[in-house]
C-alpha cells in the first residue's frame, strides 16, 4: 500500500509542475502586461518589469517562482491590490470559498445518498419517481436558478435570510449559497447511487446474500453500498474542486468575497501573481482530490490496487 501511495505521490508532484508551466507560458503569451495604465511611458513600463521580475527569461522566473511558492511566498498583486501580499488576499477568501463549497458538498452527498438508496430500494414507487424528478431538476437547472428563486421567496418575500452576504452573519449568510450550490450534488449523487445499488442489488451474489438470511441493513450498507461507492466517488471528486474553490455566479448574485470573482479580475487586469496562485490552488486541490481518490480505490476494493501493481509490474 506505501509503494501505491508513494507512486501517485510522485506523479501527482509532477503533473503540478507541469501544469504551472504550461500557465507560465500561456501568460507570457497573453496579449497586455499588468501595467496597462494609458499613463504610463515605456520607460516607466520597464522599470516596473524590472522591478517585479517580468523582464527576466520565462525559464529563471518560473525557478524563483517556484522557491518563492515553496516557503509560502506567492508575490504581491500587480494591479487588483498593488503591492499587497497575495497571501492576505487569499486570507480572506479562500476561508468563505472552502466553507460554502463544504457545506453544499457535504449535505449535497448526504441526501443524494439518502434518496439514491431510498430510490433504489422502493424501485419503480413514488418514492423512486420523486428522486428521479429531483434528479432531472437539480441536473438541468442552473445553480444560479435557485439562488434566484430563494433570494426571491426567503430572502425578498419572507425575509428570513439576508439577500447579500454579511460578514457579521456568516452562518445566516451562507444557507441560501450552500442550497443553491448543493442542488447538483443532491442530483448527481442521487442518480448514480440509484442506478449503481440497482445493478448491485440485483447481482448474483447479493441474491446469494439475501438468501442466506443476512440482515436487509446490513446487506445494503455493508455490501450493496460499498461495492456502489466506486463509481459514485470518481464522479463526486471533481464536484468537490469546482465547489471548494468557489461558484462565480453565486458569489456574484450574493456579493460573497470568495475566490471565484477574484480570479476573474486578476485575469481581465493581467494580474499574473494572483491568477498563478489561484490556479495553483485549483490545481492542487484537484490533484489532491483525485490523488485521495486514487487512494479510496484500493481501500473500497484492494482489488484494483493489485491489478495495477501487476501492471506496472509487467
Amino acid at each position: 500500500m506505501k509503494k501505491y501511495i508513494a507512486k501517485r505521490v510522485i506523479i501527482s508532484v509532477i503533473t503540478l509542475l507541469v501544469i504551472l508551466l504550461i500557465l507560465f507560458l500561456m501568460l507570457e503569451l497573453m496579449p497586455g502586461s499588468p501595467f496597462n495604465d494609458e499613463k504610463l511611458t515605456d520607460a516607466q513600463r520597464a522599470v516596473l518589469n524590472a522591478k517585479y521580475g517580468l523582464d527576466q527569461p520565462i525559464v529563471i522566473r518560473f525557478v524563483n517562482y517556484i522557491k518563492s511558492m515553496l516557503s509560502g511566498d506567492f508575490g504581491v498583486s500587480y494591479s487588483i491590490s498593488k503591492n499587497t501580499p497575495i497571501t492576505a488576499l487569499l486570507e480572506t477568501r479562500l476561508p468563505i470559498s472552502l466553507r460554502l463549497g463544504g457545506q453544499a458538498i457535504l449535505i449535497g452527498t448526504i441526501i443524494g445518498l439518502i434518496l439514491g438508496i431510498i430510490a433504489a430500494i422502493k424501485h419503480n414507487t413514488i418514492y423512486d419517481t420523486i428522486t428521479t424528478v429531483i434528479s432531472v431538476l437539480g441536473v438541468s437547472l442552473p445553480s444560479y436558478v435557485f439562488a434566484m428563486t430563494l433570494i426571491y421567496s426567503v430572502g425578498f418575500k419572507l425575509k428570513w435570510l439576508p439577500l447579500l452576504y454579511q460578514e457579521g452573519a456568516p452562518f445566516k449568510s451562507s444557507i441560501m449559497p450552500t442550497i443553491s450550490l448543493c442542488m447538483f450534488t443532491v442530483a448527481t449523487v442521487a442518480r448514480f447511487t440509484r442506478t449503481e445499488m440497482l445493478e448491485v442489488l440485483g447481482s448474483d451474489y447479493m441474491l446469494l446474500a439475501e438468501s442466506k438470511g443476512i440482515n436487509s441493513f446490513r446487506l445494503i450498507f455493508r455490501h450493496a453500498l460499498r461495492n456502489a461507492l466506486i463509481p459514485i466517488i470518481t464522479v463526486l471528486a471533481p464536484l468537490v474542486v469546482g465547489l471548494m474553490t468557489g461558484s462565480l455566479v453565486i458569489e456574484k448574485l450574493f456579493s460573497i468575497p470568495g475566490i471565484g470573482s477574484l480570479l476573474v479580475s486578476a485575469i481581465q487586469s493581467n494580474d499574473y501573481n494572483v491568477v498563478v496562485a489561484l490556479t495553483f490552488i485549483y490545481s492542487l486541490m484537484y490533484i489532491g482530490i483525485m490523488l485521495v481518490v486514487d487512494i479510496l480505490y484500493g481501500v473500497i476494493d484492494p482489488r484494483i490496487r493489485l491489478a495495477k501493481d501487476d501492471t506496472s509490474g509487467k
